[in-house]
């Protein structure tokens, strides 16, 4: 078997060595076009142009706060009012049935439910437990309970215990 495979070799290369020569030389030019292409391209390319960086500039400060508004959050886009305070509130399960307890430009507190108008143009929103929103010539304005309030809130909520 070992005399078999090496007169089938023989056969072969000598099947072949007449396009030997011409496979040789085939390959040799690809590389000399090759080679000669990329020294052309080396010699011909233009100089490489110098690039400055861009000049510093102050980055403008950028206030979080009012972008909060612009996926849905609503307490982003109220603004503290200061000719409103809130004394108290009464939060009801039906959101329309809610109480808040306002006192406009120092007059004294009046209690007003959700659409009622505080002053021409100024009507009470929504009424959480801690705040109020106020829509005032449609901006959205912020009424939070005073500290002593938040702390009286708490107490309310919370329910007898009978015997």
């Amino acid at each position: 078997m070992n005399s078999y495979s090496a007169t089938n070799v023989s056969h072969t290369l000598q099947r072949h060595s007449k396009r030997l020569p011409g496979l040789l030389s085939l390959i040799l030019c690809i590389a000399l076009c090759v080679c000669s292409t990329y020294w052309i391209m080396q010699l011909v390319k233009p100089a490489s142009r110098v690039l400055l960086p861009m000049p510093q500039t102050e980055v403008p400060q950028i206030d979080i706060a009012s972008a909060s508004g612009l996926f849905g959050d609503p307490a982003g886009l109220a603004v503290a009012a200061s000719n409103y305070r809130l004394v108290g509130v009464v939060v009801a399960k039906n959101p329309a049935e809610s109480v808040a307890v306002i006192s406009a430009n120092g007059k004294p507190p009046e209690s007003l439910r959700i659409g009622k108008e505080i002053m021409p143009g100024a009507s009470i929103k929504e009424v959480h437990a801690t705040y109020v929103l106020v829509s005032e010539g449609g901006i959205l304005k912020r009424l939070i309970l005073p500290e002593h309030a938040q702390m009286n809130a708490g107490l309310a909520e919370v329910s007898p215990v009978r015997k």
